[in-house]
């Protein structure tokens, strides 16, 4: 909303935003990131939470008033808070009295990190041929420069290894592609970005693409999903009751890596190459999702024993998300399906693919058409939830509107191939996980990981003892 206003603003025409008493802090951050000080008409409580009449009396009584006073003045800039220079040294001193100033100025995600000296940071920038000053494009909230600089200065900080930077590198293209959608990490479902990691890369880093997949205690997979949570606060701007307005939240998700090697033994494509890339190519894919659920024991010797227990399951973990099917969106719900290595090697030895697989989520992972209107229109108060008119409009596709039976079971996604699937984790446990996506906030973007010239030889001579004290 407080972008839309600021666009107005510039152009001349007045503006007041409606903001929710749960979001006035928000509302400061993001008028900082905008170097604006937009008016604001603050809303009581929250209107999801009242009756009509309470929600009338807050409006007439409170908002009003402040809405015509924000039409008949005059808006002024924001003031500057001056932040350090790109190499300035911010300060000197123990490990513990640093981690201290970094949790002082919320720099610090509440752990202990790496001090980010030069020395440390110079070793990062040696394992990418980008220029450090490079710019890979402006963040919202806070319009910052993701410079190649600050992407080594926070995987330092994060307790990276100094050759996990073309991987950093890649991750950061992702987040300011405008595909993905950054600007809303903060968001009230709180939804984390999942990172899934392809190619040779995975077995040359040590990265666990086995049991325990996606638990910490793998410095590669744990690391690197911290600098994305240190880089969305400290170059994006998101801080916790400020521009991260997360009801629950969730902590940053450590980085998943497919098996390869399953995957080639079946003959099943990787994640990258669904993501538009070659097999053999080292990519991220980042998506964000707003939670999760374990199928445990999934058995059967066939895909008909097994699919309909996870089909089930695909259904059960999606609800107010259909609004990015239909709606807010449209189409751009991706849910992922994660598959222990023997639950794909035994769907795969009758001869189906991930195709085949995806088909029948498309075919079997269905609701009752009232239930899904239901779901938007009295559950989640969207203005659009009619799935006739949406057919008729274009919007989705015909199989959401077949017949005018209320009973009629219709899909949760608009095709098969939105569903998105990965082999890995423990490789004799018949189990499975699937993740409800958060759509358009947070959309499916993939980048290829570009190493640098000297790339194996760099690895040979890198030594840098990353755990010393530093001052």
């Amino acid at each position: 909303m407080l972008r839309a206003s600021a666009v107005c603003e510039e152009a001349g025409v007045p503006s007041a935003s409606l903001v929710c008493e749960g979001f006035l802090s928000q509302a400061a951050a993001v008028n900082i990131g905008l170097g604006l000080k937009l008016p604001v008409a603050l809303v009581p409580g929250h209107p999801g939470a009242q009756s009509r009449d309470e929600l009338r009396r807050n409006v007439l009584e409170v908002t009003v008033d402040a809405v015509v006073d924000n039409l008949t003045r005059e808006s002024a800039a924001a003031g500057e808070e001056r932040e350090p220079g790109v190499r300035d040294i911010v300060f000197r001193g123990s490990f513990a009295e640093v981690n201290q100033c970094f949790i002082d100025n919320e720099w610090s995600d509440g752990l202990p990190i790496v001090p980010p000296t030069r020395e440390r940071v110079d070793a990062f920038l040696r394992f990418t041929d980008r220029d450090p000053d490079e710019v890979l494009g402006q963040i919202l909230p806070d319009s910052r420069r993701a410079s190649v600089w600050s992407i080594a200065v926070n995987g330092v900080m994060a307790g990276c290894r100094p050759e996990y930077m073309p991987i950093l590198v890649a991750l950061v293209e992702a987040m300011v592609d405008p595909a993905y959608g950054v600007e809303h990490s903060g968001n009230t479902p709180g939804g984390e970005t999942l990172i899934i990691l392809n190619g040779p890369i995975i077995k040359r880093l040590g990265f666990n693409y086995t049991q325990g997949v996606v638990r910490d205690g793998f410095q590669p997979n744990t690391s690197i999903g911290r600098f994305w949570r240190l880089y969305l606060r400290n170059v994006a701007g998101f801080l916790p009751h400020k521009n991260d307005k997360a009801t629950f939240g969730n902590t940053w998700r450590v980085v998943l890596a497919e098996n390869e090697d399953v995957l080639a033994q079946i003959g099943w494509e990787p994640n990258s190459v669904e993501m538009g890339f070659t097999a053999g190519d080292d990519t991220v894919t980042i998506a964000r999702y707003t939670g999760g659920n374990l199928l445990s024991s999934v058995s059967g010797s066939t895909p008909e024993e097994l699919l309909p227990y996870i089909a089930d399951a695909v259904v059960r973990q999606i609800s107010w998300q259909l609004m990015f099917t239909v709606g807010m969106g449209n189409g751009t719900l991706r849910p992922l399906l994660l598959l222990s290595p023997i639950l794909a090697q035994t769907i795969a030895r009758a001869g189906w693919s991930k195709r085949d697989v995806k088909q029948y989520l498309f075919e079997h992972a269905r609701l009752p058409a009232w239930q899904f209107e239901r779901i938007l229109r009295d559950w989640n108060q969207k203005p659009i939830w009619n799935l006739t008119q949406q057919v008729r409009a274009g919007n989705v596709p015909q199989v959401f509107a077949e017949s005018d039976d209320p009973n009629r079971m219709v899909p949760l996604v608009g095709e098969p191939g939105n569903y998105m699937i990965a082999v890995t984790g423990d490789l004799m446990r018949n189990n499975a996980y699937v993740f409800a996506h958060n759509g358009v906030l947070g959309y499916s973007v993939g980048k290829r990981i570009r190493l640098p010239v000297r790339w194996d030889a760099m690895l040979a001579e890198n030594k840098l003892p990353m755990n010393s004290a530093s001052s």
